[in-house]
């Protein structure tokens, strides 16, 4: 009696789901009509991201910030990627850098800035220069010198096709760096992990295409802020299309591959790279030996 009465609980969690994730999608008679729920769906629906419990400074017995890097090259973190062609795919599909980019220009995301420490705040108009790159091309310079009488009083506009323009794309995003908060919860006993900060890092658009274009950070967003933004946005989950996880729960869960880069230090935080140059193999054990000893506190806590 008891497994039948937990099998049918299983199934109405998996229902639900189901629902949430591909509303209407068998009882729609046109395409317009896939995603909208019904009356007596919406207000039913309680669908918001799990609140972040209250956590007293007195019940931090031990807290370290680090910061990681995603690699978006490693098949585990794809569902952050991918898709990157918006052209051939539902508009309820978007990888996590168009979800970001779509917020903050429609205002929804206003927790942007310029470092990883929230010193500074970055507009959109800010970021302009770095998404869009537009210049005058070798030929347009032969075409303005050729006519150049014309152009000068206006009766000529040099054409498109002498410009070469270059925008920044979710396809151009190497991966995302982000910052948070290790600390052992002494009145749970337990090790967490709070997110702080996201940002996405790839080349400026003046770099694009070119053979080991350094990579910068784009922008730097306060998560917190931007939960609800995450959990009505979808990442594809491949074992199962009706169950989609959403891009606040894969990152809250910590389901992506990180490396740790930085920790807070005495050295003003400096980077595992500024003391271990030009060795990639010690830059990894030692990001490991930070993860270790992380993880060390909490098992020490139970040892006597």
């Amino acid at each position: 009696m008891k497994l039948k009465n937990f099998l049918l609980v299983v199934l109405l969690v998996a229902g639900g789901y189901s629902s949430f994730a591909q509303s209407n999608l068998l009882n729609a008679k046109t395409p317009d009509e896939i995603g909208k729920k019904t009356a007596a769906q919406l207000e039913s629906d309680n669908d918001k991201p799990l609140p972040y419990g209250y956590v007293h400074d007195r019940d931090v017995l031990m807290g370290k910030t680090t910061w990681e890097i995603i690699d978006l090259d490693e098949r585990i973190n794809f569902p952050l990627y991918y898709p990157v062609d918006t052209a051939n795919i539902g508009k309820e599909r978007r990888s996590l850098f168009q979800v970001l980019l779509n917020g903050i220009k429609s205002g929804k995301i206003t927790e942007v800035y310029a470092d990883d420490y929230f010193n500074t705040k970055k507009s959109l108009k800010d970021m302009s220069s770095t998404f869009k790159y537009i210049d005058t091309a070798q030929a347009g310079f032969d075409e303005i010198n050729n006519f150049y009488d014309d152009y000068k009083s206006g009766k000529k506009i040099l054409d498109k096709q002498f410009i070469n323009e270059q925008e920044l794309s979710a396809q151009d995003i190497s991966g995302y760096k982000i910052k948070g908060f290790w600390y052992f919860d002494k009145r749970q006993s337990e090790l967490k992990y709070r997110l702080l900060a996201i940002c996405p890092v790839a080349p400026e658009a003046r770099e694009i295409g070119k053979d080991n274009a350094d990579v910068i950070e784009l922008f730097w967003v306060y998560f917190p802020s931007i939960r609800d933004v995450l959990h009505d946005a979808k990442a594809f989950n491949d074992k199962n299309s009706a169950m989609p996880i959403t891009f606040d729960h894969l990152l809250n869960s910590r389901r992506f591959n990180g490396v740790i880069y930085k920790e807070e230090n005495v050295y003003g935080d400096r980077t595992i790279q500024d003391y271990m140059k030009d060795n990639a193999q010690m830059q990894l054990l030692e990001s490991e030996r930070v993860k270790e000893k992380i993880r060390n506190f909490e098992q020490d806590m139970w040892n006597y």
